[in-house]
């Protein structure tokens, strides 16, 4: 079965609607990555400064080779690379054992 990768957030007020306007400048950029399966970004409503990045993977293999390869390549750059939006990151990692999707009328 799949791997899931949650990166949590943790983004000030202040700085939302930019991590948000950075995401979707970004759209494409993983879709294409071999093994890649899934993508949200979701938004807390309440209780949480967090925002989690979540992604589902083919296998811990493919989302190691989009890390070194595509992912790496996009956050290395020159000195004119803008503030990060986020003031914190942490990476969750998890294996999918069930799924189930909605039936089919």
């Amino acid at each position: 079965m799949s791997i899931v990768k949650i990166n949590a957030l943790t983004v000030p007020e202040e700085q939302r609607e930019v991590l948000e306007q950075r995401f979707a400048s970004r759209a494409g950029a993983v879709e294409s990555s071999d093994g890649f399966e899934w993508f949200e970004l979701l938004r807390p409503v309440e209780g949480t400064d967090q925002y989690l990045v979540y992604t589902r993977w083919r296998s811990e293999e493919d989302f190691q080779a989009w890390m070194e390869g595509p992912m790496k390549a996009a956050h290395q750059g020159g000195g004119d690379r803008p503030k990060p939006a986020a003031s914190g990151s942490q990476v969750w990692s998890f294996e999918v054992v069930q799924q189930a999707a909605p039936k089919q009328a």
